[in-house]
């Protein structure tokens, strides 16, 4: 990924009107910012799990909320909020805004700052940080880092998706897998994407379970070809790896049969199938 070729924001930002969103080498600086403090946070978040025994409490609708989700909630919000003044900032941490209010957001940061807590209780190391750009109901920019593995996934529209890890980066395309098996993603901790289910649909397949948007990652670096979910996902917890693996020559699609759509009234997702099969698979599958 090339350095940032705009000066560095140091708290000032880059104001909106100063980014040309497709201009490859404001992308390019955009990302590498964004790739940066999606790295300070997952590092905020290693400090708690590599720690002693953590403090876990509850959400009101009952999931778990850790002090690293906090860490990394603050550290993305304040960074964004610096890098691009103006540019509203939806975290999943954050208090619950109405979509009277979203709805007039032409852009905004999707962000959910440990995806997968679940994982991260259990200690399994599939959790990730999730930083999301969406302009009207889709996602133009995607970084999804996970920290235990040290891999950093992202992409921008017209700019391509990447993978770093070990210091290096290269570009990731979907590819299709052995003929006659279908590769499919299952959540490792939702019990209603049920394997069986898919055998009966897909025929031969070989499943991969796996947490957090790493689901969505797996696919668009060709190492798995679908991922169907039935169980529920909220907004920040698809649209980062959502455009990565658009990017990366995939796409995700809900159960109306259209592409997955973001700022929605309801922030939950319905039902859908990321796809990184050939287009000539994509007809046969049915979410």
């Amino acid at each position: 990924m090339r350095q940032s070729h705009l000066p560095d924001t140091q708290g000032k930002g880059i104001r909106y009107s100063m980014i040309d969103l497709n201009n490859t080498d404001d992308i390019a600086s955009l990302l590498h910012h964004v790739v940066a403090l999606a790295l300070q946070a997952g590092k905020a978040i290693l400090e708690v799990y590599d720690g002693p025994a953590f403090q876990v409490t509850h959400k009101e609708d009952k999931s778990p909320l850790t002090a690293a989700d906090l860490a990394s909630h603050h550290i993305i919000v304040k960074g964004l909020q610096q890098l691009t003044p103006g540019w509203p900032v939806l975290s999943e941490e954050s208090e619950s805004m109405s979509y009277e209010t979203r709805r007039e957001w032409p852009i905004f940061w999707l962000v959910d700052p440990l995806d997968g807590t679940k994982e991260f209780l259990k200690r399994n190391g599939e959790f990730t940080v999730n930083i999301a750009l969406i302009e009207g109901d889709i996602p133009i920019v995607g970084v999804v880092n996970a920290p235990t593995s040290r891999k950093t996934y992202f992409a921008a529209r017209g700019f391509g998706a990447f993978k770093q890890e070990n210091n290096e980066t290269s570009p990731i395309r979907v590819q299709r897998g052995p003929a006659g098996t279908t590769r499919v993603i299952v959540s490792r901790s939702n019990a209603a994407d049920e394997p069986e289910l898919y055998t009966r649909q897909y025929g031969k397949c070989e499943f991969v379970p796996m947490g957090s948007s790493l689901k969505f990652c797996l696919v668009a670096e060709g190492i798995a070809d679908i991922y169907p979910r039935s169980g529920p996902t909220m907004e920040w917890d698809t649209a980062a790896a959502h455009c990565i693996l658009d990017q990366a020559g995939g796409s995700v699609i809900a159960a109306d049969g259209v592409r997955l759509k973001y700022n929605k009234p309801s922030l939950l997702n319905p039902r859908f199938l990321a796809i990184g099969l050939p287009d000539s698979s994509r007809m046969e599958i049915e979410i």
